[in-house]
């Protein structure tokens, strides 16, 4: 049995242990989804399918609260694949392997799921204990969050009937929010032509190990090492006239801060010994620079085979300066909300391909023109590099209401259960909610959640006791919903 389902409160830890089982990164998760389907059936409880995938499960008012204003609870199903590179695994086919860990549950060098999963689960769990009171109740779990919010972008209106939606995707417990970032994936190809490696050269991978990486809204103002710009800065402190690049490559995800990046370079003979120092002498500057936040930092040089071509040196030359100018991090800080993110940037990931290196960014702002800033500076950059630059995915922010109803009792339930104020927050990341606003506008929103660490790293994990409370306040806020 697992251990996880030692734990309380018991329905949501089965749910949730019963997620770690069923492989579910975005994009695949209809193993999941159709687990969800057999259990409702099996349960009684109503459940259909939207255009996108989305799954909404309806469970009737317990008798005498017919009359309560109805409630969506919302989460997302899909989880961010990330392992450590010296852990083999397919998110596609292996269970998480979650244990706990004192007060924390995490998961064997990879990512544990419990953003959103946790949230899932406790909306699941609401419809599975038959003692909780509540009036009319709808669930809804959607699809494809982290790789693009395919799912909220798909939600189609009229499917659903309550008028308050209680967000389960927030991360630290005792901080409630009311707003959202808006963001937009930038993607920039590079087109290289290569040559002949020339003689006299030998041939070595260049890696960048040993950061926190997380997630690129959350995280994005504590400075954490980014392995791309790393290795980009490395790299082009190196002189060109005697190493040459073959490949790059860093990251796996446009919205996880890249934790590892690695190059294919070649060295000229007699400057191997020459390149090894200035690469060690650059590594003390980078592990001093982030000692305070990132403190295992690795920067490894090591043979390895022969590649028979390498970029050009003026292609070489204009795609390391793009890399090292491309804006990363914190961009500005609001001003009307103090301490808030308003707008960063975040280069996510590199790829060499057959024509040249892709890159994606994930930029966000709480403001469109924050967002538009940044695209305007990605843009110019990449023209002047002589770079294609294209913009996807955006979606809208979602905006402050410190007047809501759903956010003033969930305030008060707070300080009723457990004797503190919450603090009221505007998170700098990517929530469905103002994707939800487009076709519910009137939909009363906020959002909570436990405590989670390391989201979008394999250090992901979640505390218990955090749980506890995230469970004691949702049932609580069900329990007080007013009459319509």
């Amino acid at each position: 049995m697992s251990e996880l389902l030692t734990l309380t409160p018991s329905h949501l830890w089965f749910f949730f242990d019963k997620f770690c089982q069923i492989p579910r990164p975005s994009k695949h998760e209809a193993a999941l989804s159709e687990w969800i389907q057999q259990w409702a059936n099996e349960k009684g409880i109503a459940v259909k399918v939207d255009p996108a995938g989305n799954l909404i499960l309806k469970k009737p008012a317990t008798p005498g609260m017919e009359n309560r204003r109805g409630v969506i609870l919302q989460a997302h199903i899909d989880m961010v694949p990330q392992a450590n590179s010296d852990t083999p695994h397919d998110f596609t086919k292996d269970p998480i392997q979650a244990y706990i860990d004192g007060d924390w549950v995490t998961a064997k060098g990879t990512t544990l799921g419990a953003d959103n999963g946790i949230g899932a689960a406790g909306c699941l769990a609401v419809l599975a204990d038959d003692t909780l009171q509540h009036g009319p109740i709808e669930v809804l779990l959607t699809v494809d969050e982290e790789a693009g919010m395919g799912g909220a972008f798909g939600l189609q209106a009229g499917w659903l009937e309550g008028d308050i939606l209680l967000n389960t995707d927030s991360e630290q417990d005792g901080e409630v929010y009311m707003g959202c970032a808006g963001g937009v994936d930038a993607n920039v190809r590079f087109t290289m032509n290569k040559t002949a490696v020339p003689a006299g050269m030998q041939s070595f991978k260049l890696q960048v190990k040993g950061l926190r990486g997380g997630h690129s809204g959350v995280n994005i103002h504590q400075d954490r090492g980014n392995a791309n710009k790393i290795l980009s800065r490395l790299l082009s402190d190196l002189p060109a006239n005697v190493v040459r690049l073959s490949q790059i490559a860093g990251g796996t995800l446009r919205n996880a801060i890249p934790r590892e990046a690695d190059a294919t370079i070649l060295i000229a003979d007699d400057q191997i010994e020459t390149i090894n120092e200035l690469i060690a002498t650059r590594t003390a500057v980078y592990q001093d620079e982030l000692k305070e936040v990132d403190s295992f930092l690795t920067i490894t040089l090591s043979p390895t085979d022969k590649p028979t071509k390498v970029f050009t040196s003026d292609d070489q030359q204009r795609l390391l300066q793009w890399l090292v100018a491309c804006p990363n991090g914190v961009i500005r800080m609001s001003h009307a909300i103090e301490g808030v993110v308003e707008t960063s940037t975040n280069l996510g990931v590199m790829t060499t391909t057959e024509n040249g290196v892709a890159v994606q960014c994930l930029i966000r702002s709480l403001t469109d023109e924050g967002r538009h800033h940044v695209q305007q500076m990605t843009a110019s950059l990449s023209a002047l590099a002589g770079a294609e630059c294209r913009f996807d995915g955006a979606y809208p922010g979602w905006a402050p209401d410190p007047s809501s109803p759903a956010l003033q009792l969930l305030c008060e339930k707070y300080q009723q259960i457990f004797g503190d104020e919450p603090k009221l927050m505007v998170i700098h990341a990517g929530l469905e909610c103002g994707l939800f606003k487009s076709q519910y506008p009137h939909w009363d929103m906020v959002s909570f959640g436990p405590t989670i660490q390391g989201a979008h790293s394999p250090d992901e994990r979640v505390h218990i006791p955090a749980v506890e409370k995230f469970w004691q306040l949702l049932v609580a806020m069900l329990d007080a919903i007013p009459a319509k």
